[in-house]
This record gives C-alpha cells, sequence and structure tokens, in this order.
C-alpha cells in the first residue's frame, strides 16, 4: 500500500514531512520506502535533519551530491533500487552505522573510494549486486561487525575484509568462491584454531586428546597438499571446527528489511 498522497512517485515536501515516523530508540526516520519515487526528491533536503531515512524498494538510478547534507544521518537504506554507483559525498556521513545498498546494480568499479570514510559504520550489506571483487581498503572500516556480501560475482574475500576486528556476521553465501579459496579459508581457521591453548595436554580425556590430535593430523595432510606432496584428492572436511568470524546466515531474511 502506498503512503501518502499525489501521483505515485511524485513526492512533495508536505507528503515528506508526513512521511516522518519514530524510530525505537527515539529518532526521526524519513521513511519514504515502497513510493515508486524514480528521482531522488530535492524537496527532502529541507529535512535534513532526521537521524534516518529510508528510501528501499523505489525506482532510483542515482543518489544526488545533496546526500552530504544529512550530517546527523546513522541509518541510510537504499536497498531494492537500480542504483549504479554511488556518490562521493556519502563518505561525508560520519555518523553514519547501518547502511544497507543491497539488491541494486553497483559494481565493484562503482564503489567509491570515500565509503573508507565511514569509520562509525557497523552494518554494510552490499549483497544482491554485480561486484567481483571487494576492495581491500574495506578493511579500514574497524568498527563493521556485519558485512553481507551475498549474491555477488566474489572469487575471493581479501582477508583485510576477513579479519576485521570487530566482525561477528559476514554472509557470502552464492558467490563463485574457486575450490582454492575455500581450502585456503579451511586451513586458515584451523591454524587459528590451534594457536588457542586453552588446556594443557595432560588435562585432557583420552577422547577430548584423540579428537584434537585427529584434527591436527588433518591440518598437516592438507599443508602437505599445499606444499605440492602428493595425496588422495579429496575435500578437506572439518565438522568439529567452527569458524569464529564467518557465521553466513542461511536465512536470507534476516538481512532484509520487511
Amino acid at each position: 500500500k502506498r503512503k501518502g498522497k499525489g501521483p505515485k512517485g511524485k513526492i512533495t515536501l508536505k507528503i515528506a514531512k508526513n512521511s516522518i515516523r519514530l524510530s525505537p530508540d527515539g529518532g526521526r526516520r524519513l521513511d519514504l520506502s515502497k513510493m515508486g519515487i524514480t528521482t531522488f526528491p530535492k524537496c527532502i533536503l529541507k529535512l535534513a535533519d532526521v537521524d534516518e531515512l529510508d528510501l528501499s524498494r523505489n525506482m532510483l538510478k542515482k543518489i544526488p551530491s545533496g546526500i552530504e547534507k544529512f550530517q546527523k544521518l546513522r541509518w541510510l537504506d537504499l536497498h531494492s533500487n537500480q542504483l549504479e554507483d554511488l556518490p562521493k559525498a556519502i563518505g561525508t556521513l560520519q555518523n553514519l552505522f547501518y547502511l544497507n545498498i543491497c539488491n541494486n546494480k553497483l559494481t565493484t568499479k562503482n564503489l567509491p573510494e570515500d565509503l573508507t570514510l565511514l569509520k562509525k559504520l557497523r552494518i554494510l550489506n552490499l549483497g544482491l549486486n554485480c561486484l567481483d571483487s571487494i576492495p581491500t581498503s574495506l578493511g579500514a572500516l574497524k568498527e563493521l561487525k556485519e558485512i553481507g556480501l551475498f549474491d555477488n560475482a566474489l572469487t575471493t574475500i581479501p582477508n583485510s575484509v576477513k579479519n576485521l576486528p570487530n566482525l561477528e556476521k559476514l554472509n557470502a553465501e552464492r558467490n563463485p568462491f574457486s575450490e582454492s579459496t575455500q581450502q585456503e579459508e579451511h586451513a586458515d581457521s584451523i591454524k587459528r584454531i590451534e594457536t588457542l591453548h586453552l588446556v594443557q595436554e595432560k588435562d585432557l580425556c583420552s577422547s577430548c586428546l584423540k579428537m584434537c590430535q585427529d584434527e591436527r593430523d588433518k591440518l598437516n595432510k592438507l599443508n602437505k597438499l599445499k606444499n605440492g606432496t602428493p595425496s588422495p584428492p579429496k575435500k578437506p572436511s572439518f565438522p568439529l571446527l567452527l569458524t569464529p568470524n564467518s557465521p553466513a546466515k542461511d536465512n536470507q531474511k534476516e538481512w532484509r528489511l520487511k
């Protein structure tokens, strides 16, 4: 159901003012989602003091540099539009902690370097786009806790992103990762876990000790495989290990706003 009155996609200042809602934490959200908007409504620049801006589920092809006027913005949702690029001015939104640009037509080439200026960003959703690589410079976003990279054309994820210090959720499902990349990720997970000396061997029961030794043997075999030592062609499997930094979500609905 379309919100407001007037021709579909035509946003007036009155309609915009009537679309301001209170967010759960008491901030002011300008909600213009699902309104058939094809061109960024310039009138909303007069409401640039809002804390949140929702332009999702429209038909926007471009976001103007005037977005920089929204200096108080903490939450920006542009998912499910037709965006092919983003303005450099997005890097001026220094208070932004949530940015959803999922389900657009963004390419790696058209991701502005200025995204790395969003030092407070905690949630970034780049899923369902046309990305064939992720800039290593995104590793500068040290506060990132969640990042969505699913349904793109990625063959690898840079270590600078995988090893972000505060990262809790990384969803990279349905990308054409190479077999070697997947094996390297398995090996990296084991190496990091193997260095965590939580208990001494003498304190382990016999079954637990055997389990640890078996996993170490698997690691040694994998290292031999990487060093060129012949071994039976078998995909390594580590069912007992959890990868601490990449719990990709099985349920895609958790990444999308209803």
